[in-house]
Formats: C-alpha cells, structure tokens, sequence
C-alpha cells in the first residue's frame, strides 16, 4: 500500500510530535492514561483534517485540540478518579513530597485555570496564543493565572505547614 505525501507528513508529524502533547496532556489532566486518550483523540482529528491544514498553524492547533478535549473531559466527567500511589516516582534529586504537593495544589484548580497555567508556564506560550487557545481574552488569560498561581501558593503554604 503506497501513502500519499500528506499521510507520510502526518506521520512525522506524530513521530515528532506525540510525546510533547502526551506531556501536556499529562500536565493537564494528572493521569497518564487519560492524557493517552487526549493524545489519541488528538491525533484523529488532526488526520482529518491534515491536508487542509497549513504547517504554520499545526501545532497551535493540535495544542488547541489537546486543550479543548481535556475540558470536555472534565466537563463530562464529574468525579475524580483516586490512585492510592501517584504513577511514576520523581526524578531524582526533586523533593517528592513537593512535588506531590505541586501536582495536588494544580489539580485542584478549576479546569480553565489549570490549562492556563499548564499552557502559559509549563509549555511557556505567550499570554496572546494562550487566550486564542482557549477562547478567551488575554486580560482573563492574565487574571485566571495570577488567582491560579494565588491558590496553588495557599495551597502549598498550608501543605508546608502541615509536613512541619
């Protein structure tokens, strides 16, 4: 079976590509098989969209996929799901009681603020392609993350406060 250009394309596209979004799926939803399911969804309907799609823009717009897939989820999905363990052990040399401590303080943000977050510090975008990812304006951008980062403070504040 022979591939046509724009499908050897979309290949690299994914060979490249897919474990920089499986980690800002991950950082986004805090589950790994979860941020798998983001990936993937991701990824078909970036295949459908493929030919029609200019390689300036692929990457916002798979970011933009990620982003808005994540919050369906949450939307759609009430609960959290409780692990008894976190999934991985940190890297060596990371304190993992505060690193624990960080995941926790960012998963309990509200769903808008933690993409904000994860979108403007972890993946490192500008206020301005943050607010056309998530569809708002760059003033809310500003806001949701200055109280995110408030929150997560307190949050970590307490959490240090308990461990002494």
């Amino acid at each position: 079976m022979i591939r046509s250009d724009w499908e050897n394309q979309f290949v690299e596209y994914f060979r490249v590509r897919a474990q920089p979004l499986r980690r800002l799926a991950y950082a986004l939803c805090g589950d790994w098989h979860t941020a798998e399911d983001l990936v993937q969804l991701t990824f078909v309907r970036l295949y459908r969209r493929w030919p029609r799609l200019r390689d300036e823009s692929v990457d916002a717009y798979a970011r933009k996929i990620v982003v808005n897939a994540f919050l369906t989820h949450r939307r759609d999905r009430r609960r959290e799901s409780l692990m008894a363990e976190p999934p991985e052990r940190a890297a060596g040399g990371a304190d993992p009681a505060e690193t624990l401590a960080i995941r926790r303080a960012l998963a309990d943000l509200a769903p808008r603020q933690r993409a904000a977050v994860v979108l403007r510090y972890l993946e490192d975008l500008p206020v301005t392609e943050v607010a056309a990812l998530l569809g708002i304006t760059e003033g809310t951008v500003k806001s949701q993350t200055a109280r995110a980062i408030q929150s997560m403070r307190t949050a970590l504040h307490g959490a240090a406060l308990t461990r002494e």
